[in-house]
């Protein structure tokens, strides 16, 4: 039986997850996230592993730094 994966995504799959990611955060208050490309290889693991073991707590603590940073980005902008 073959094993089942979230694949980097080579369409525009990957952008509407992230798309709705923010709509969700923003919708709960937080800033929107940026996920950084030189970050993106974690994230695409976070999300394979949260997938194949249904442990989400890299995924829930990578997203969680990413806010982090990106808030701090939104409020020197603003500050």
């Amino acid at each position: 039986m073959a094993s089942l994966s979230i694949h980097p995504f080579v369409d525009a799959n990957g952008r509407t997850a992230r798309l709705l990611l923010n709509f969700e955060l923003m919708n709960a208050g937080f800033p929107p996230v940026i996920i950084k490309k030189d970050i993106r290889s974690e994230y695409y693991d976070s999300l394979d592993l949260a997938h194949t073991t249904g442990d989400y707590g890299r995924f829930f603590k990578l997203v969680t730094r990413s806010t982090e940073e990106s808030l701090d980005l939104w409020l020197s902008v603003v500050g």
